[in-house]
């Protein structure tokens, strides 16, 4: 049945996206690895880790696009999930530093025996193992966001005060990881990374890996969000969106539906988090941070909610857009963004995705409009005039006047 449902998805129309995602995770490393340095086709370094960086970023905004574009659940605090398995990830690295550390302590991290700690707290145990720690990328923001969902959705809190709520869970957590004494590193957070499975984290063959590790778990996850869509779950999905009061009327019960939705999304956000780490160095308390998952929404708006592409390419499109205003107008880079909120919002409420789309339907509907209006009307030949013969005139006939 899983596997009916996974071709079935692969099938669709846009199964294309899962081929260039895999194609850029072969020739993206290739290009870096094999050509030489100013050979024009090469990928340098820094744009590896960069792409692999948006990559992320579409992971994410894909993960918000089930819970928002398919069941309306506008969640402002996905950042959380995102930063969380982040956080699971860099543990996991600081614990491969050993004794290489600026102190020399195998037992502890820097920040710990900096801060005077004497032994490794009990959530930190285990995270020595990647097994252990990829583990936790998936189960910690999986069991928030169920605890979370379980709750809220069985009170019923829908529209803006889910929203509202979601974004203060979020800022809770930012709060609580900036203290010293939650053993997590503070505000400097987890950094200077070394190895991540034996392999150095700096190194060539290393990043490339990380990049296509990226692109692979990207294109599974739009294959699973493609294949949850178009099952008769993804079907109830639409109806809770479209109408819950009248989906639960008729016998479903709409808050087991988000609860799934939500932590399926929130398990793609962890792993997209564990993917960022290794890639960019840093994880800090401001990854939690209310403004970071308010970005999530407006690159999902841009690409166009609800129709699984459309986040992944708003995503890239926004942060490329970021880096580039971020070199040559760092100040205005805010202002860039809320414009094209407001523009997206005002010109094209469907996305970009979703407004080519629309376009394409109209068009057809229209054709076919057309088709159907217009009759087979029956060919009509001019007729020809009758003819008489005149009295003593001879054989040849006249044409009557």
């Amino acid at each position: 049945m899983i596997t009916q449902l996974f071709i079935r998805a692969l099938g669709a129309r846009l199964y294309w996206v899962v081929g260039l995602l895999l194609l850029a995770a072969i020739l993206v490393p290739v290009s870096n690895l094999l050509l030489p340095i100013g050979h024009p086709l090469r990928v340098p370094n820094y744009m590896v880790a960069l792409m692999g960086k948006y990559l992320t970023y579409a992971m994410l905004a894909l993960a918000l696009d089930l819970v928002w574009g398919y069941v309306g659940i506008l969640s402002l605090g996905h950042g959380a999930f995102f930063a969380l398995g982040g956080y699971a990830m860099g543990m996991y690295l600081m614990r491969q530093i050993g004794s290489r550390g600026v102190y020399g302590n195998a037992e502890l991290p820097d920040f710990m025996v900096f801060l005077n700690w004497s032994e490794l707290p009990w959530y930190w145990w285990g995270f020595d193992h990647f097994w252990f720690a990829m583990l936790m990328v998936m189960v910690v923001p999986g069991l928030l966001a169920f605890v979370f969902g379980w709750f809220a959705f069985r009170s019923r809190v829908t529209g803006v005060y889910l929203s509202i709520i979601t974004q203060a869970m979020t800022y809770a957590l930012m709060l609580a990881f900036f203290r010293n004494d939650m053993g997590f590193g503070g505000n400097n957070g987890l950094t200077d990374f070394r190895e991540i499975v034996g392999y150095s984290i700096q190194a060539p063959g290393t990043r490339a890996a990380l990049f296509a590790a990226t692109a692979v778990a990207l294109a599974l996850s739009f294959v699973i969000c493609s294949a949850i869509t178009k099952s008769k779950l993804g079907k109830i999905m639409i109806a809770v969106r479209d109408a819950e009061t009248r989906t639960r009327f008729i016998g479903y019960r709409p808050e087991y539906v988000k609860l799934f939705a939500f932590v399926v999304s929130a398990v793609m956000a962890g792993i997209a988090g564990a993917l960022y780490v290794p890639q960019v160095g840093i994880i800090n308390p401001g990854e939690f941070a209310p403004a970071n998952s308010i970005e999530i929404v407006v690159w999902a708006a841009v690409g166009g909610r609800g129709t699984l592409v459309g986040p992944i390419i708003g995503a890239i499109l926004v942060n490329y857009a970021k880096t580039w205003f971020t070199a040559a107008y760092p100040d205005l880079w805010l202002f860039a963004l809320g414009g094209l909120f407001v523009a997206v919002t005002l010109f094209l409420p469907k996305g970009i995705v979703g407004t080519i789309g629309r376009y394409f339907e109209d068009r057809r509907d229209t054709k076919a409009a057309r088709a159907s209006e217009t009759p087979d009307l029956p060919v009509v030949r001019p007729e020809k005039p009758p003819v008489r013969r005149l009295p003593g005139a001879d054989a040849s006939p006249q044409p009557a006047e």
